[in-house]
């Protein structure tokens, strides 16, 4: 399981939205590198509870993007933003009263669910927001 490295395949040609994306991945790969020191659980739930933070600060600037440009597929692409924090918010609700969770788990979904977001969701709306002068 690599760490992430930042290409221009997960570029949504919009400054901002991209280094948003890069910091959220910096803190995927934290969890990877301390996952490869043995020391995963250790850091699970500050990472979870950071990635918590920062992505709401991240889907907050995009929708608020989303409504004053007029993007049509705000809804959907809010869905499915709120679909992430639930999940995200339920690996750190079993974190906090200590169930049983697997690092392996919880970084292979974070991966997952953000690459798969950017490449697919994301780059939708990037022909939209650059003909907008947002890039």
């Amino acid at each position: 399981m690599p760490n992430i490295v930042w290409n221009g395949t997960y570029s949504v040609k919009v400054r901002e939205i991209d280094e948003q994306h890069k910091k959220l991945i910096g803190m995927i790969n934290e969890l990877h590198e301390k996952m490869k020191e043995g020391k995963g659980k250790d850091i699970l739930q500050k990472i979870i509870l950071g990635l918590v933070d920062y992505t709401k600060y991240h889907f907050t600037y995009e929708e608020k993007l989303f409504v004053n440009l007029g993007y049509p597929e705000t809804l959907l692409h809010k869905k499915n933003h709120e679909k992430l924090l639930q999940q995200v918010n339920d690996y750190f609700k079993k974190i906090e009263s200590n169930q049983t969770i697997s690092t392996v788990e919880v970084m292979n979904f974070l991966r997952d669910w953000l690459l798969n977001h950017i490449q697919s969701m994301d780059q939708k709306y990037t022909p939209f927001f650059n003909a907008k002068g947002i890039v």
